[in-house]
């Protein structure tokens, strides 16, 4: 089996190409320049050398066509685009277009190729906005309050109208939030685990945080790529809730990294309203249930667990 990973420098990508690697698979994973990109997560997972390396862009259907021509890839995951919640406010457009002009172009050169392809689309819990302490199920209708949201949404009815009209093998994750040590410091739990570790260490610095009160599902990254692959190995495809069921606050989050260390988080902590999102999503958590029913797949790793992983791995 091969696989392409567009988005193989990024925490998912890292993660999928180990696991898919264990599995057997041959990896080629696709940057806009692979000549200069450093990934740096492969290199830190110790697979670096085990994956090919292909430049593509995926805003540009030719360059998309060449590289799905010449790998000829049995399944192909779509991870790549902006993936900042926070950051899509400040750039809307690019987070728009480098997530639907690389969902478009991949299911138009399959399209185009007439091959067995399966596609794997990544989607996001972001997607269904406040849910009122309910937890999302697939039948939960979308409502998004951000940018990366609302590009998340419109690349999902890509999807599902890409399969229903033309027959592909194509289903979208929608996933909760997933973290790992892979995180770069911009995502707040890294930015959280980071300043405790070097809080912890003396560094006598204040983290400014927004507002702590927002809750959220978060699992395990490493388990969520098996997720990924499962959803491709079906008969037919389906789009699935990932997420472990469990919503926990920021601040909890917060006091569980400094409490590792024997700290008070408050006592460190400054709430900025100036980071404040324009809108926010007070409560987010998912429902996995059909994901466990129809692939076996379940979160094994909760909340304090991530945040103690993140820790260790932190050094």
């Amino acid at each position: 089996m091969r696989a392409l990973i567009c988005g193989i420098s990024g925490q998912d990508g890292a993660y999928l190409a180990r696991l898919l690697l264990e599995k057997g698979y041959e990896v080629i994973g696709s940057s806009r320049d692979a000549q200069i990109s450093s990934f740096s997560n492969l290199v830190r997972l110790g697979i670096r050398q085990s994956v090919r390396l292909e430049s593509m862009a995926l805003n540009d259907f030719r360059s998309v066509l060449q590289v799905v021509s010449r790998t000829q890839p049995d399944e192909i995951y779509n991870l790549a685009g902006q993936s900042s919640v926070a950051l899509s406010f400040e750039q809307p457009v690019e987070t728009l277009e480098s997530i639907l002009s690389a969902t478009i172009n991949l299911m138009e050169a399959i399209r185009f190729l007439d091959r067995p392809i399966r596609l794997y689309n990544a989607g996001s819990g972001e997607c269904f906005g406040d849910t009122l302490k309910e937890a999302a199920h697939e039948e939960t209708p979308f409502r998004p309050r951000s940018p990366y949201a609302v590009a998340k949404a419109a690349s999902f009815w890509q999807v599902a109208n890409y399969r229903e009209a033309y027959g592909l093998f194509a289903a979208t994750g929608i996933l909760f939030n997933h973290e790992s040590p892979l995180r770069p410091e911009r995502f707040v739990t890294r930015k959280i685990v980071a300043a405790a570790c070097r809080i912890a260490n003396g560094s006598g610095e204040r983290l400014r945080l927004g507002n702590t009160t927002i809750m959220r599902d978060w699992g395990w990254a490493p388990e969520y790529v098996e997720a990924m692959w499962r959803m491709l190995q079906r008969e037919h495809a389906e789009d699935l809730v990932i997420a472990t069921g469990q919503s926990h606050s920021l601040s909890e989050f917060a006091e569980l990294a400094f409490r590792y260390f024997g700290l008070n988080w408050q006592d460190h902590t400054d709430i900025d309203p100036l980071i404040f999102r324009t809108t926010d999503i007070p409560y987010s958590c998912g429902n996995a249930e059909k994901a466990l029913r129809i692939t076996g797949w379940k979160a094994q790793t909760d909340m304090p667990a991530v945040v103690r992983k993140m820790i260790e791995a932190e050094g």
